[in-house]
């Protein structure tokens, strides 16, 4: 089932990028085929990716992209883990650290949000109205991902406690109906969910403005593709960087075509409500993106995070954690000039 979900994805990609691919750079020299995976299905999260597919810059850089939308029931990490996949769409470096310590060879080269998109939230007037606050709560909905990694570290930072935690199932319904509840979310949709449905602006609380300094959205690959075939992994950092700027600041009408034909559920006004908060909170390009660009990333960043995992119990301080990432193919400025 995943090989032949992989094979439909590839394919309507594919065709995609020799839509755009039909003058210069295509003609001067054949496209490498690279293949790069998400971890859910797809939305203006992933827009720099699909821009860079609909615009034609993957092909000046002389690939041809094939986006491979994750979802519940596929396993992207896997596929490339195994090699059926070039590129990977990472999450918080959590997961990058556990791969070092499952001896698992791959790296993130890149990391595409400066900031986790994570958030909780609370109902406004209760008594819940700042983040140390949401302490008092014995309603907080956690994942239990969640519960095993951010609220681990809220734990360790904050004074938060096990007994406070029920079980989140995704459906904002019972935080709605329980004005004392705090629930997880992101920054990018939650909130507009909770309001269309309640008819109220909850308060938001990110949690990177909170000191979880994770990056997030990270390009991830194996240590075999940056040995053999570095200028590929850097053209491909590069031209996705390039995606990125132009999703944000320049004219993203494709893009957004692209990510609607491979989510039939995704709608204009939720693009345009995530957009606008990716800018807003400096999800995307904020930092160090100002002068080292968008992808950013640095060793002190990576310490400061490896270190509160490690207070949090997540991982034990001997683990050579440099080992989950590479600054080899970022902080080089690309892309900078088309901020406007």
């Amino acid at each position: 089932m995943a090989a032949m979900m992989l094979k439909t994805y590839m394919t309507g990609a594919l065709a995609i990028a020799l839509t755009w691919g039909a003058g210069g750079a295509r003609a001067q020299q054949p496209l490498t085929e690279v293949t790069f995976g998400t971890n859910w299905i797809a939305q203006a999260e992933h827009g720099g990716y699909y821009q860079a597919v609909a615009d034609g810059t993957y092909e000046k850089y002389g690939l041809k992209v094939a986006i491979v939308p994750g979802g519940p029931r596929a396993n992207n990490r896997m596929l490339m883990t195994v090699g059926k996949l070039d590129f990977y769409m990472g999450g918080s470096m959590i997961q990058a650290f556990s791969a070092v310590e499952k001896d698992i060879p791959t790296v993130v080269v890149a990391a595409h949000f400066q900031k986790e998109p994570q958030i909780l939230l609370s109902h406004p007037g209760e008594g819940l109205d700042t983040f140390t606050e949401l302490k008092k709560s014995n309603d907080i909905l956690i994942s239990k991902d969640g519960f095993a990694t951010f609220y681990q570290w809220m734990k360790a930072e904050f004074g938060f406690r096990d007994e406070q935690v029920k079980p989140f199932g995704f459906n904002p319904a019972p935080f709605i109906a329980n004005k004392k509840a705090v629930q997880q979310g992101y920054v990018t949709a939650e909130p507009l969910t909770i309001e269309k449905a309640a008819g109220f602006k909850p308060n938001v609380f990110l949690l990177a403005d909170h000191g979880f300094s994770t990056y997030s959205t990270t390009v991830e690959t194996r240590r075999e593709l940056i040995e053999k075939n570095p200028d590929l992994v850097q053209r491909f950092i590069d031209a996705s960087t390039i995606g990125w700027y132009n999703y944000l600041y320049g004219d993203s009408t494709k893009a957004n075509a692209l990510i609607k034909r491979d989510n039939a559920e995704m709608t204009d006004e939720l693009i345009a409500y995530s957009v606008a908060k990716m800018k807003e909170y400096g999800i995307v390009d904020s930092g160090d993106t100002s002068t080292r660009g968008i992808g950013a990333m640095s060793d002190a960043r990576m310490k400061d995070f490896f270190d509160k995992m490690v207070k949090a119990g997540l991982f034990k301080a001997d683990l050579d954690y440099k080992k989950a990432y590479t600054l080899q193919f970022v902080n080089k400025g690309v892309g900078l000039d088309l901020k406007k």
